[in-house]
């Protein structure tokens, strides 16, 4: 008997402690011109910023470039011209190392470096200004236009994204102040999760106390899960809407996802990165009575237990390292400790396949991405063995075979497809901001 794939839940309605704010619409911007074809997508952390210019005429980037350690005297600035107006240094890395006090500096001197280049922000072509804002709640569904209520929507959500959100609000603030006449657009990690079932997305506890604290499963990575479930389909030659895809976001940080016709209907991650697989220096599932015993046995605050969660747990916590090439160097030459946080880690991976496999009920593709996904071959290997009878298995010369672009590792006549997507969160930021300010749809 062929299995058909879960339908998700309707969501039904979450109470919410503030009225929602009125949205600005795309059709509110004036009629971009032709030309007008470049986007500048802005990621900026609490004391960095990455920024990527791209042509959507193309698809191609311009420039790309990265500002740390804002508010030190050894602030970096590295920018790298890809592209260029005038076709001179193409490709050629530009360092500049000197105190930058704070996101308005280090946005102007990346202004600068544009200009050197003849990819000004005062440029005609430059259509939009696309932001990574981390979380979006529940109220941000889609990428939307920046006016001050969704800045103050975005500060209203500090709470559940006191990392995060703050900063991202930062650049936007400071690129507002800078061109307040061109269309910014907020893309949200969150927003590709916001189409999961109540079922998948609440947690069971007091449903008065998580609707006051806004306590549920948003989800992260959303900008790369939306792009490498939609260019998996792409890579099998199918409509999205028609394919159900497994995505393993594996970097530092981790991430699965079960998509349904281009729908998330559930994510590992939950209330914040924390939740889910085993990372590079977070924990992921956990008994919560960890935290209590800790506190009560160990002498541990509230900050030293997420601390140690966070930052001294995972991979890290288990071998005292994070970088999966040490770990498997360390594996062959015989170290326990590498072997057991290697085991933990794949365990937990098998664990959510499994589980996401039954979500779907059927499914197409099983996709690796990010750092690790697309680079260790060991962990794809080990991560699929002995599941045959689900359809998954890797070809070994298939999937020890390196390559830039997105591929499949599984053989010939399989009944899952299991692909190595490369992820491209900024291009599909640009994708999304571009689209909606010329009021189309992302192909």
């Amino acid at each position: 008997m062929t299995a058909t794939p879960a339908t998700p839940a309707t969501p039904s309605p979450t109470p919410a402690p503030t009225p929602a704010p009125t949205l600005p619409s795309a059709s509110a911007i004036p009629p971009l011109p032709p030309t007008a074809t470049r986007v500048l997508v802005l990621n900026s952390g609490s004391s960095s910023v990455k920024y990527q210019l791209l042509d959507m005429a193309d698809g191609e980037r311009l420039a790309v470039g990265l500002v740390e350690r804002i508010g030190e005297e050894t602030s970096r600035l590295v920018h790298t011209p890809l592209r260029p107006a005038h076709g001179e240094g193409t490709g050629m890395k530009r360092e500049t190392v000197g105190p930058i006090a704070d996101h308005e500096a280090a946005l102007k001197a990346v202004a600068a470096e544009l200009a050197a280049d003849g990819l000004g922000l005062d440029s005609p072509d430059l259509a939009v200004i696309g932001h990574r804002v981390v979380h979006g709640g529940l109220r941000f569904t889609e990428p939307t236009v920046i006016d001050e209520d969704v800045c103050a929507e975005i500060e209203r959500l500090v709470p559940v994204a006191p990392l995060h959100n703050p900063a991202n609000l930062l650049g936007i603030r400071t690129t507002m102040a800078m061109r307040p006449d061109l269309p910014q657009v907020a893309v949200f990690d969150t927003a590709f999760h916001t189409t999961m079932p109540e079922a998948a997305a609440r947690y069971a506890i007091d449903t008065e106390i998580a609707d006051a604290h806004r306590i549920r499963r948003y989800g992260f990575h959303g900008t790369s899960h939306a792009y490498v479930s939609r260019e998996t389909a792409r890579l099998l030659g199918r409509d999205p809407a028609d394919v159900n895809v497994i995505v393993l976001h594996l970097g530092n940080g981790a991430s699965a996802s079960a998509v349904a016709g281009g729908r998330c209907v559930d994510t590992s991650m939950g209330l914040t990165p924390l939740e889910g697989l085993v990372m590079g220096t977070r924990s992921g599932d956990i008994d919560p009575a960890v935290t209590f015993h800790l506190m009560r046995n160990a002498d541990m605050s509230a900050e030293d237990v997420d601390a140690l969660l966070n930052k001294r747990s995972g991979l890290v916590g288990l071998c005292g390292d994070n970088d999966m090439r040490e770990i498997r160097r360390r594996i062959d030459a015989g170290d326990a400790r590498a072997a057991l946080a290697f085991d933990v880690y794949i365990h937990r991976l098998r664990k959510y396949i499994g589980a996401y496999y039954a979500v779907l009920g059927r499914v197409d593709a099983v996709a690796f991405t990010a750092g690790v996904g697309e680079n260790a071959a060991p962990v794809r290997e080990a991560a699929l063995a002995g599941l045959t009878s689900l359809g998954l298995a890797v070809d070994p010369e298939r999937n020890a075979q390196r390559s830039a672009g997105a591929r499949i590792v599984s053989p010939d006549g399989a009944r899952v497809a299991v692909a190595v997507v490369p992820t491209d969160e900024e291009l599909e930021i640009a994708r999304q901001s571009y689209a909606l300010v010329r009021r189309e749809r992302v192909a």
